[in-house]
């Protein structure tokens, strides 16, 4: 799976249309040089290591930007996780949350 990412300069201000694709495809960005199924992951450790990846990105805050404006579904956008074009703190495993023994 690959990360598809849309216009996060206006075209009205700087003359070109730049896009974060275009933009992530001249820089060494997280997403474009490790396993893209890490950012799409079920397993919560491999959300977390995608965010931590994320952290450095110099397109983080766009790729976020874009990420809530498309409403993405899910995946790790701009070093947040989306779940229903929402930000979550975390996911939970897959499965019934263990019970506390009282």
């Amino acid at each position: 799976m690959t990360c598809v990412l849309e216009p996060c300069i206006d075209q009205t201000d700087y003359g070109t249309s730049e896009t974060t694709d275009n933009l992530a495809g001249r820089l060494d960005v997280p997403c474009q040089v490790a396993d893209p199924d890490m950012w799409f992951a079920d397993n919560p450790r491999e959300l977390e290591q995608a965010k931590a990846l994320c952290g450095t990105c110099p397109l983080r805050a766009e790729c976020l930007a874009e990420a809530l404006n498309r409403a993405e579904p899910w995946g790790v956008w701009g070093g947040e996780i989306l779940e229903r074009g929402a930000v979550i703190a975390r996911k939970r495993p897959r499965g019934r949350p263990r019970k506390t023994v009282a």
